[in-house]
């Protein structure tokens, strides 16, 4: 029986590193629900959404990580590139921010 041994790179692959951080029942945020998922398919990745209106450690990590520059949702997470997208935006940003 061959096994085969996973590599550092398979392990990074496999932890998100994209966030998205959203509000229930935000317009601006099921907005974009639609281009994440185009996304995920187009680009093979995770974004892992995090809800901060009912979600009180999900809202502190938005507040570290926003740290004043927006202050609101959606708000988008590169932690590789320490990147951020403020609200809404087209799809040709998002992908750019993803990759």
């Amino acid at each position: 029986m061959v096994t085969k041994k996973k590599t550092p790179s398979s392990k990074i692959k496999s932890e998100p590193h994209l966030f998205m951080f959203n509000g229930e029942d935000c317009a601006h945020c099921r907005n974009m629900d639609s281009l994440v998922t185009k996304l995920e398919k187009e680009l093979k990745v995770h974004v892992a959404k995090l809800e901060v209106w009912n979600n009180s450690k999900n809202a502190e990590l938005l507040e570290k990580l926003d740290d004043g520059k927006c202050g609101g949702v959606p708000f988008f997470w590169n932690a590789k590139k320490r990147t951020w997208i403020c609200g809404e935006t087209d799809y040709d940003e998002l992908k750019a921010w993803a990759k």
